[in-house]
């Protein structure tokens, strides 16, 4: 089942990032991971969450291929520069629907 990451941040160290942005698209890729948005934060309109600088949006084909990418052993350098090069970090994971219904429908 597709599953979505939403990633929220604010960049702390644009070395650190930009070192992460520049492998983090292959190695998405790899594990079958695809961006599908990029946003820059414009302002809040209802809520009490702090705004954040960066909205990342990838789809995933499951969540065996999103744990794939992030516990290879092999990208933990990669990481590294994510974590480091960040702060107010916000990761969630979202299953993918056709429509509502699951969410709407009553518990009995």
């Amino acid at each position: 089942m597709t599953v979505y990451a939403l990633n929220l941040f604010d960049v702390a160290n644009r070395d650190e990032y930009l070192a992460y942005s520049k492998r983090s698209v292959a190695e998405v890729a790899r594990y079958g991971g695809q961006v599908v948005a990029l946003g820059k934060f414009r302002e809040n309109v209802v809520g009490e969450v702090a705004g954040r600088q960066v909205l990342i949006l990838v789809e995933w084909p499951d969540k065996d291929a999103f744990d794939g990418y992030c516990n290879d052993p092999t990208l933990a350098d990669l990481h590294e520069h994510r974590e480091n090069g960040t702060s107010a970090y916000v990761w969630q994971l979202f299953d993918r629907l056709d429509d509502l219904r699951p969410v709407l429908k009553l518990v009995t």
